[in-house]
């Protein structure tokens, strides 16, 4: 879920300018755009619905914005789809403020959560097992990210974790700082989420949390603007009908975490997943 690296300076006044990457400059028929905002699901999940669309022949362009401004701009016509609306925590805030000028398509993942994650070797189910074990350390990310600040009122919440610290770093070094701990068979405690790469690269858990300091189970919604159904038919009916698992989605993002480009390792998805998208295109 986290920002891979937002886009700087991009407003409302980069849809208008058009900024993205168009499949075609001929203006004979309509190029429906895509806003993301520019964090690992959304890389993926924007790249293989685009390349989808672009199979059936519809012009495509795709906008990273920060996420504030790619639901304005759903909102006011400025683009006319995004797949990355994380509800009901997570964009809670923005679809209170637009819910009335977009169009809920309806979810594309189900099974989005944050939370504590351990590898699975380590023996323990819940944040209540928890000990002294990692030193009594959380590696957690960047300062101010929402996960965050549920870990630190975790802290708080659970009497177990008291003494324990949440240590402050990047997304990059949490990942790093696992896959150094696995590969020793250390325990570590990280602020987790998914869907993520790293659950298909390694085997993890998620720590049951039961005083749900953490929130409950989140969707990822399609949201287009009011007049796309009308623009584009056919571009609505594959953006109504997009969804895909948690397992679909990872792949991907390990793909293009391993270093293949966004729009190649979408394709290969589409060319290994025939069956899925043909339920998309129908």
């Amino acid at each position: 879920m986290k920002a891979a690296g937002l886009a700087l300076g991009l407003g409302l006044s980069a849809v208008l300018a058009g900024c993205g990457n168009s499949s075609s400059s001929d203006k004979s028929d309509p190029t429906v755009e895509l806003a993301y905002v520019e964090w690992d699901t959304e890389v993926a999940s924007t790249n293989v619905i685009a390349e989808v669309l672009k199979e059936e022949g519809i012009k495509v362009k795709t906008t990273s914005l920060d996420n504030a401004v790619m639901w304005e701009a759903v909102a006011n016509n400025k683009a006319d789809a995004m797949v990355a609306g994380w509800l009901p925590h997570t964009h809670g805030a923005q679809y209170d403020k637009y819910k009335d000028q977009v169009e809920d398509l309806g979810v594309n993942l189900k099974g989005a959560k944050i939370g504590l994650v351990v590898p699975d070797y380590m023996k323990v189910d819940s944040i209540e097992d928890l000990k002294d074990q990692a030193k009594k350390e959380i590696t957690g990310i960047e300062p101010g990210a929402g996960i965050m600040g549920a870990t630190e009122k975790a802290l708080k919440d659970y009497k177990n974790l008291s003494d324990w610290k949440l240590k402050q770093s990047s997304s990059g070094a949490m990942t790093v700082a696992l896959g150094q701990a696995i590969k020793k068979k250390e325990d570590i405690v990280i602020t987790g989420w998914a869907p993520h790469w790293m659950f298909q690269k390694y085997d993890l858990k998620f720590l049951k949390d039961t005083k749900k300091v953490y929130g409950g189970e989140e969707q990822i919604h399609t949201f287009a603007s009011k007049k796309l159904k009308e623009k584009s038919p056919d571009a609505y009916k594959i953006l109504k009908n997009f969804n895909w698992t948690t397992d679909d989605i990872e792949s991907v993002m390990l793909d293009i975490h391993d270093g293949t480009p966004p729009e190649q390792a979408a394709k290969t998805w589409i060319k290994e997943n025939q069956t899925k998208v043909a339920e998309w295109t129908k």
